[in-house]
């Protein structure tokens, strides 16, 4: 089943259903407060996790692989940690793509193997609130657009823990298309004005694959399909219709000759996201094109500084 995020948890301020279902996420995070904390384990390999507050698309992988990258360029052996779920196969195959993956269902598992093969820096990919794992360095990733919803925690918003805990983290990444920056900082640094942070804007990497005098219809089931129509509209193409699938989503081959169908009606050209196209299941996908995006990271230097 692919359960979409209800609409509600993105408005900009609670509506009816959302101060209904407060009690109850208020019940969930004191009962939170009162589960003994495990001892947590701190490792020789260096462990950067990449995490987030809000449930769904905040560019961890994305974030995960630009990290790897920098590293090797800089002759620092690093690798991939994530936890084994069976409906993130999109994401750990772009992982291994991108660099050595370490998989298990315990992550601590797939750190004492990435640290008996000598790495010298493990990336996790998700994490942030295992609390078993004494992490060296922790980023808090947000979307521009999305942000914090409408900054209840879950069920009544899509929160995973209260906004005010990030005065516990050191380093928060905001990432998108630059949207918002003046005033997310602001937000940010009214909870912990020392917090250190750092931008990311998605950049496609083939743009020369695809004519601007074409039409194109989008489809994507990632947790910021906005984020992604934002990037190509903003790189000069003309995005006719565009539809949004839930994260993860499994397609079907009705929902890709649906696609196919609506596009030739539309008279244009198919666009996707390269971790959706994994999940393709080598359906009729002849007629759809990848748009692939790599994140740039705006201040790269202090980013890169803080790690090493």
């Amino acid at each position: 089943m692919n359960l979409k995020k209800p609409k509600f948890w993105d408005n900009k301020k609670p509506n009816l259903i959302a101060y209904l279902l407060y009690p109850l996420a208020l019940f969930i995070e004191n009962t939170l407060k009162f589960i003994p904390k495990p001892n947590k384990k701190k490792f020789k390999i260096k462990t950067i996790c990449i995490g987030n507050i809000y449930l769904g698309g905040t560019g961890k992988t994305s974030l995960s692989i630009k990290l790897n990258k920098l590293l090797n360029e800089r002759n620092i052996k690093s690798c991939f940690v994530k936890k084994y779920y069976k409906k993130q196969i999109d994401e750990q195959k772009l992982l291994k793509n991108n660099g050595k993956l370490f998989l298990s269902s315990k992550r601590i598992d797939a750190l004492e193997e990435a640290e008996n093969q000598n790495y010298d820096i493990a990336i996790l990919d998700d994490g942030l609130q295992d609390k078993t794992i004494d992490y060296d360095i922790s980023f808090v990733c947000f979307n521009n657009v999305n942000w914090i919803g409408n900054g209840m925690t879950l069920p009544a918003g899509p929160l995973r823990e209260n906004m005010n805990k990030i005065e516990n983290y050191d380093h928060i990444f905001l990432n998108g298309n630059l949207e918002n920056i003046d005033y997310l900082t602001q937000e940010i640094h009214k909870i912990n004005s020392n917090i250190n942070i750092h931008l990311g804007e998605y950049e496609p990497i083939n743009l020369d694959e695809f004519k601007k005098n074409k039409k194109y219809l989008v489809f994507s089931g990632i947790g910021n399909h906005q984020t992604f129509v934002s990037m190509i509209k903003k790189n000069g193409l003309e995005v006719l219709k565009d539809l949004e699938f839930s994260d993860h989503y499994a397609y079907t081959r009705k929902d890709i000759d649906k696609i196919l169908n609506e596009a030739v009606n539309l008279n244009c050209e198919i666009i996707t996201t390269e971790k959706d196209f994994l999940r393709l299941n080598n359906y009729n996908v002849s007629g759809i094109k990848i748009m692939k995006a790599e994140l740039k990271i705006i201040d790269e230097d202090k980013l890169i500084k803080s790690i090493i």
